[in-house]
């Protein structure tokens, strides 16, 4: 079975989720990955390549369209990417199987294409979340198993639950991505919330030492219970001391799978987060964590949890069981098997990508940011020199002078329709 795996890159969870997965793959499974981008960070890649994957850098459409030609399967690693909505509007792709691997939930922006998921030969999200879409339970009721949930977030394989440290003042920790455009601002407000001394909060993840979560830190009537670690490549050691894992996501964030979450329960760090659709599809409440309805909720948790070690380990215990018994990349290899098998027995087909996302940098990037049906408010200039991924600001990063994008940031596209018809200049 030959397959190729179309994605922007191989960098932070995709890469590592593949690479888990490769490891128990079976031998007849050879798989080709076509990367749209030069990988900055090689650590998957060299572990791909390690387990016998091919890894190469696409040439141009024409190479991508022979590479399709060549497999029995073309998957597609799908976030809100502009050289992958590029890729699939611009490419004369052949007919062929397909699938989508959807690595963001599409329950809030960045969305999922309604048209793209009709196009698609299967449609395969990260998060049992996703599915509860009315769009995708529309499609999925007719459409005989063509849209399904593989989980993309795992433990860690040789992970040991640490035993209980009687009289050891417990350690909280947080581990992602430390900005507010993901992470709740009002962690910071549960952590001051909390009653007693020598309290220590741990925050693993890249942050900005004179930006606004540093700020907010500052900020606090006790500054000196955070700590900020920095980015690690070493989860697993960063955690080792710790015995809770906060982890307040924004109700609109757009994580699926949430490997830091996973991989602190299969640890055996009792988790406590917010009632977000994705970490509920994840969290079974008061039996492997903790799932709170407000900030001030969290803080309540937390200081029970504080006061109250053998719960800990309750919780503690079950988080770890339900990983190792749920969340392994076996599961998921076993799962694309039965998937890749039952496409195989289907007919290649031609698709129309382009028809379901649009023609030209502005459609693609619409095609994320609200259904057909709705306008779209120009942005301004906020945050144009900050091309965070996905953002209008690298779509222009990427496709610069673009004369579609640019009428996007004027105000005759304030009350406009969803697309932006104009052709790429």
């Amino acid at each position: 079975m030959k397959l190729l795996h179309i994605a922007p890159h191989l960098g932070g969870g995709v890469g590592k989720a593949h690479a888990a997965i490769r490891s128990v793959l079976p031998d007849e499974v050879e798989q080709t990955f076509l990367l749209l981008e030069a990988p900055r960070d090689r650590r998957h890649v060299d572990t791909l390549r390690s387990g016998g994957a091919h890894v190469t850098i696409a040439k141009g459409h024409d190479h991508i369209a022979r590479l399709a030609g060549d497999a029995d399967i073309v998957q597609f690693e799908f976030w809100n990417h502009p050289r992958l909505f590029e890729c699939l509007a611009c490419c004369d792709f052949p007919a062929m199987r397909s699938v989508f691997w959807s690595h963001i939930s599409g329950l809030a922006r960045p969305l999922v294409p309604p048209g793209l998921v009709a196009q698609a030969g299967r449609f395969v999200f990260t998060s049992e979340a996703s599915l509860s879409m009315p769009a995708v339970a529309t499609l999925g009721a007719g459409a005989g198993g063509k849209i399904a949930a593989i989980n993309s977030g795992f433990g860690f394989a040789d992970a040991a639950r640490r035993p209980m440290r009687p009289g050891k003042i417990p350690l909280v920790a947080y581990l992602g991505t430390v900005d507010f455009v993901k992470m709740h601002p009002g962690f910071f407000d549960a952590i001051d919330a909390l009653v007693g001394n020598d309290i220590r909060v741990e925050v693993w993840g890249r942050t900005d030492l004179s930006g606004v979560v540093a700020a907010r830190v500052q900020a606090m009537r006790y500054p000196r219970r955070i700590q900020l670690r920095g980015e690690t490549a070493d989860p697993q050691a960063a955690l080792a001391d710790a015995d809770i894992f906060f982890y307040p996501l924004q109700p609109d964030h757009y994580g699926t799978a949430e490997n830091a979450l996973i991989e602190a329960m299969s640890l055996g760090l009792t988790p406590i987060v917010l009632d977000n659709q994705a970490e509920r599809a994840i969290i079974r409440d008061s039996e492997t964590g903790f799932v709170a309805h407000s900030i001030d909720e969290c803080a309540s948790l937390l200081q029970m949890l504080l006061l109250l070690p053998e719960l800990r380990d309750r919780i503690s215990r079950n988080a770890a069981r339900y990983v190792a018994e749920n969340r392994a990349p076996a599961q998921a290899a076993r799962d694309f098997m039965i998937l890749w098998l039952g496409l195989l027995a289907e007919s290649a087909r031609h698709c129309d990508f382009r028809g379901a996302i649009g023609e030209c940098p502005a459609d693609w990037f619409l095609a994320t940011q609200c259904p057909p049906d709705e306008s779209w408010q120009a942005p301004g200039q906020n945050g144009k020199d900050m091309p965070a991924k996905g953002t209008l600001a690298h779509f222009e990063h990427v496709f610069g002078g673009d004369a579609s994008l640019t009428r996007l940031r004027g105000p005759a596209h304030a009350h406009g329709p969803r697309r932006a018809t104009a052709k790429r200049a």
